[in-house]
């Protein structure tokens, strides 16, 4: 977002019309809020086709003009699970752990240096992730280890997964449902210690992530099965396939906002609605300026796109077929935590706009002092105070957005050799959507790993 400078000097940056309403403004105009859903549309379209070369290219491109310095974990965790869902691992594990380590520096970063959030927005401060985020990122970690054939390196990224989560649990043991565990994650740890041939530890984590996708799927209306926690019975020349489909598009941000202006008898009450998120914040600041007193209070929604497939199986060469089973939502995942974590945001955005009120009006009455209160230095005046106050109140949006919005697993035995295996992407009604091929080296006695990623 380019500051223009040009723009309305003459009123805001005059003695006469409040220059301590200019710095506010330009940071507005400054502070981008990540990447723009154009940005985020057209990555989704190159994904959606598998063009994860294009969908790279769109992100890199962007990197200083859409993220910039604030958003540059997000830049890394979109661009590092592109080049996972492309096949380039190494440089996925690159992405990923760049982000990772901006994240554990933001975690401890003084909240001092947050206090721009109480004057603009939350959109001021570096973008550190979310709590699923920060897991989600080992998890991918981890994946593109195993991926690109070095176990010890996913299993390095399991067990700071295991620390990570352990925190998670000291900090929000007492809350029910608060994010603390992923299911996901704990089934992949259960995979590699059973490859590293750790069956108790292995044990144990295939019982956290059944016990964690059940709980989830009571709160969240899911119901299919979970994954089969035991592994498939194999000959005595066979070997396992884990085929890990990660489907769908992560759920999307938006801005919403409520407001209350009042002023020369003249009152209104006003909320965004799913079709006007992003004409929202200039409705906010011109109703602001016209009727004069305002109060805007913004939070953010996720909104879930819509994505086709639904179900996924495995056509095997021998004639059988392996269903996925849904082992991590984490659309309902980033949906919940969110939803816990509102009432703060809420508590936030009333003190902020509280802030701006005081502030638009301490400026405003200075001005009608020296001018008059009918002058028209004064009437402009309060009209910018009160615009800008509003104006400048949008909720942060900014998000992991080429996250998958779930993972689906099938375990399957096969005999060791070379193997043609067919994944069938399905609909709501059991139409194939997409389908591919893949030729994968069955080792006996060994696990084989595949994963694939849809997004239409």
């Amino acid at each position: 977002m380019r500051n223009k400078e040009n723009v309305g000097r003459p009123l805001l940056s005059s003695p006469k019309g409040g220059a301590v309403l200019f710095p506010l403004l330009a940071a507005l105009l400054s502070a981008c809020a990540g990447p723009s859903e154009h940005l985020v549309k057209r990555v989704d379209e190159a994904v959606a086709r598998r063009d994860y070369s294009d969908a790279e290219n769109l992100i890199s491109g962007a990197k200083d003009s859409s993220y910039g310095k604030k958003n540059a974990v997000l830049y890394y965790l979109d661009i590092g699970a592109v080049q996972l869902d492309g096949g380039r691992y190494k440089d996925s594990v690159a992405s990923l752990s760049n982000a990772e380590q901006r994240m554990d520096d933001l975690f401890t970063k003084s909240i001092h240096k947050e206090a721009g959030t109480y004057l603009l927005n939350d959109n001021t401060t570096d973008y550190a992730g979310e709590r699923f985020e920060r897991a989600l990122v080992n998890v991918d970690l981890a994946l593109g280890y195993l991926l690109s054939g070095d176990r010890d390196g996913a299993m390095v990224e399991i067990r700071k997964l295991s620390r990570l989560l352990q925190e998670y649990a000291d900090v929000y043991g007492a809350q029910k449902t608060a994010y603390k565990d992923d299911a996901f994650g704990e089934y992949l740890s259960g995979l590699l210690y059973a490859d590293a041939d750790q069956p108790d530890d292995a044990r144990i984590s295939f019982q956290k992530a059944g016990a964690l996708y059940h709980r989830a799927s009571q709160v969240d209306g899911e119901d299919e099965e979970v994954a089969d926690l035991d592994a498939p019975r194999l000959g005595p020349n066979d070997g396992e396939l884990v085929f890990i489909h990660a489907n769908g598009t992560a759920p999307r941000k938006e801005s919403r906002t409520f407001q209350v202006a009042w002023g020369q008898g003249v009152a209104a009450i006003s909320a965004t609605r799913d079709d006007e998120a992003q004409a929202g914040q200039a409705q906010n600041a011109i109703r602001a300026g016209f009727i004069g007193n305002a109060i805007t209070i913004a939070y953010p929604k996720y909104v879930q796109g819509h994505y086709r497939v639904v179900r996924s199986e495995v056509e095997l060469d021998d004639g059988r077929r392996a269903r996925t089973h849904l082992i991590e939502n984490v659309s309902a995942i980033a949906m919940r935590d969110l939803d816990e974590r509102q009432a703060l945001i809420r508590t936030r955005a009333i003190a902020r706009a509280t802030i701006k009120y005081i502030l638009a009006h301490t400026v405003s009455n200075a001005v009608a002092r020296k001018y008059g209160q009918n002058s028209p230095v004064a009437l402009l005046t309060n009209f910018t105070a009160n615009a800008v106050a509003a104006g400048t109140e949008v909720a942060d949006t900014r998000a992991w957005t080429t996250l998958p919005s779930q993972y689906r697993i099938a375990r399957v035995s096969l005999p060791a050799g070379d193997h043609v295996i067919h994944a069938v992407y399905r609909d709501a009604y059991g139409s194939e959507v997409d389908r591919r091929d893949f030729h994968v080296t069955v080792r006996r006695g060994a696990r084989t790993y595949l994963y694939d990623r849809t997004a239409q």
